[in-house]
Parts: C-alpha cells; sequence; structure tokens
C-alpha cells in the first residue's frame, strides 16, 4: 500500500504500484464508443498510461495537453489517458481542449484496475478514483517508467517520461 497527499494531507493508496521492470498488467477499459479495450489492443506499440483521478481537475486537464502536445504523433506511440470519469465526459472534455491524439479510457467498469496498477485511493474525500501516475510501457508491455505522482495537485515529471520514450 502506498501513500500520496491531496493538498499536503496523506490519502492511503491500495495495491502495489507497479515498478520500472514490471510486466504490466492486462487491463480491459472502455472507450468513447463504449467499447472494452485492452493492453492487448495496443501490441506492438510503445504506450504511456496517464493515470488520472478526473478530467474535471486543472491538474488532469493540463496533463492530457501536455501529452496530447508533446507525445501524440510520435511514431510507434499511443497515449491513453485514464480516469474513472465516464467516456461521454471525456469525450467532451477533449473536444473542449482540441485534443486529438490521446486515447481516453474510462475504468468505470473496471474497479480493479485501480487496484491492479496500485493507483486506488482508498482514503480521504477522492476515496474510489485513482492517484496521478504515469508509467510508460514498451512494445512487450514491460514498464520502463513509473511515476506515481507523491501529490495529487502536481503534475508528473514530463521529462522523465519523455525520455524513456527514447
Amino acid at each position: 500500500m502506498g501513500n500520496v497527499t491531496l493538498k499536503g494531507n496523506p490519502i492511503s493508496i491500495d495495491g502495489k504500484f507497479l515498478s520500472v521492470g514490471d510486466k504490466a498488467p492486462t487491463f480491459t477499459l472502455v472507450n468513447g464508443k463504449l467499447e472494452d479495450v485492452g493492453l492487448a489492443s495496443f501490441a506492438g506499440k510503445k504506450k504511456v498510461l496517464t493515470i488520472n483521478p478526473s478530467f474535471d481537475t486543472s491538474v488532469c486537464a493540463k496533463t492530457a495537453r501536455e501529452f496530447n502536445t508533446r507525445v501524440a504523433g510520435r511514431q510507434g506511440t499511443v497515449v491513453l489517458a485514464i480516469s474513472a470519469d465516464l467516456p461521454f465526459a471525456q469525450g467532451r472534455f477533449c473536444t473542449a481542449e482540441g485534443i486529438e491524439g490521446v486515447v481516453t479510457l474510462s475504468s468505470f467498469r473496471s474497479p480493479a484496475f485501480a487496484k491492479d496498477y496500485g493507483v486506488l485511493i482508498a482514503s480521504g474525500p477522492m476515496a474510489g478514483l485513482t492517484a496521478r501516475a504515469v508509467l510508460v510501457i514498451d512494445e512487450q508491455d514491460k514498464i520502463i517508467h513509473a511515476e506515481l505522482v507523491p501529490e495529487i495537485t502536481t503534475e508528473p515529471d514530463y521529462e522523465a517520461a519523455l525520455a524513456a520514450l527514447g
């Protein structure tokens, strides 16, 4: 069980956050067409998973915009922006923000995802949502960068994620 903070207050995280070298657990999440999408759907590509509590927060929105600008469109790489927001809300967000290069996925039907990836907020006002994290996964589904952002209200280390992509 990991710990992060929300505005300086400790928040417990359930599950073991993944580490560099781990094999990424399989998952089934929901895309904007309400279809189930799994890790295997992105086989043969590098994957940047930006995991967020909700796109309705300014930091989550900025994170999606940054990865859309800095990573989307790279050959052989896909950005997966994951939250518990409903796919309809994710779609409205992307349209409003002009985000076209990021695949949004919702965990609303997959409560195991947050625990399997070690990002399930287990206490506090955001219990049940995910902590902020970034994982970079190679073409063989091995984790090559892992960051559990220690303070939920701050942005991830974009440069470290970009460096892992090469």
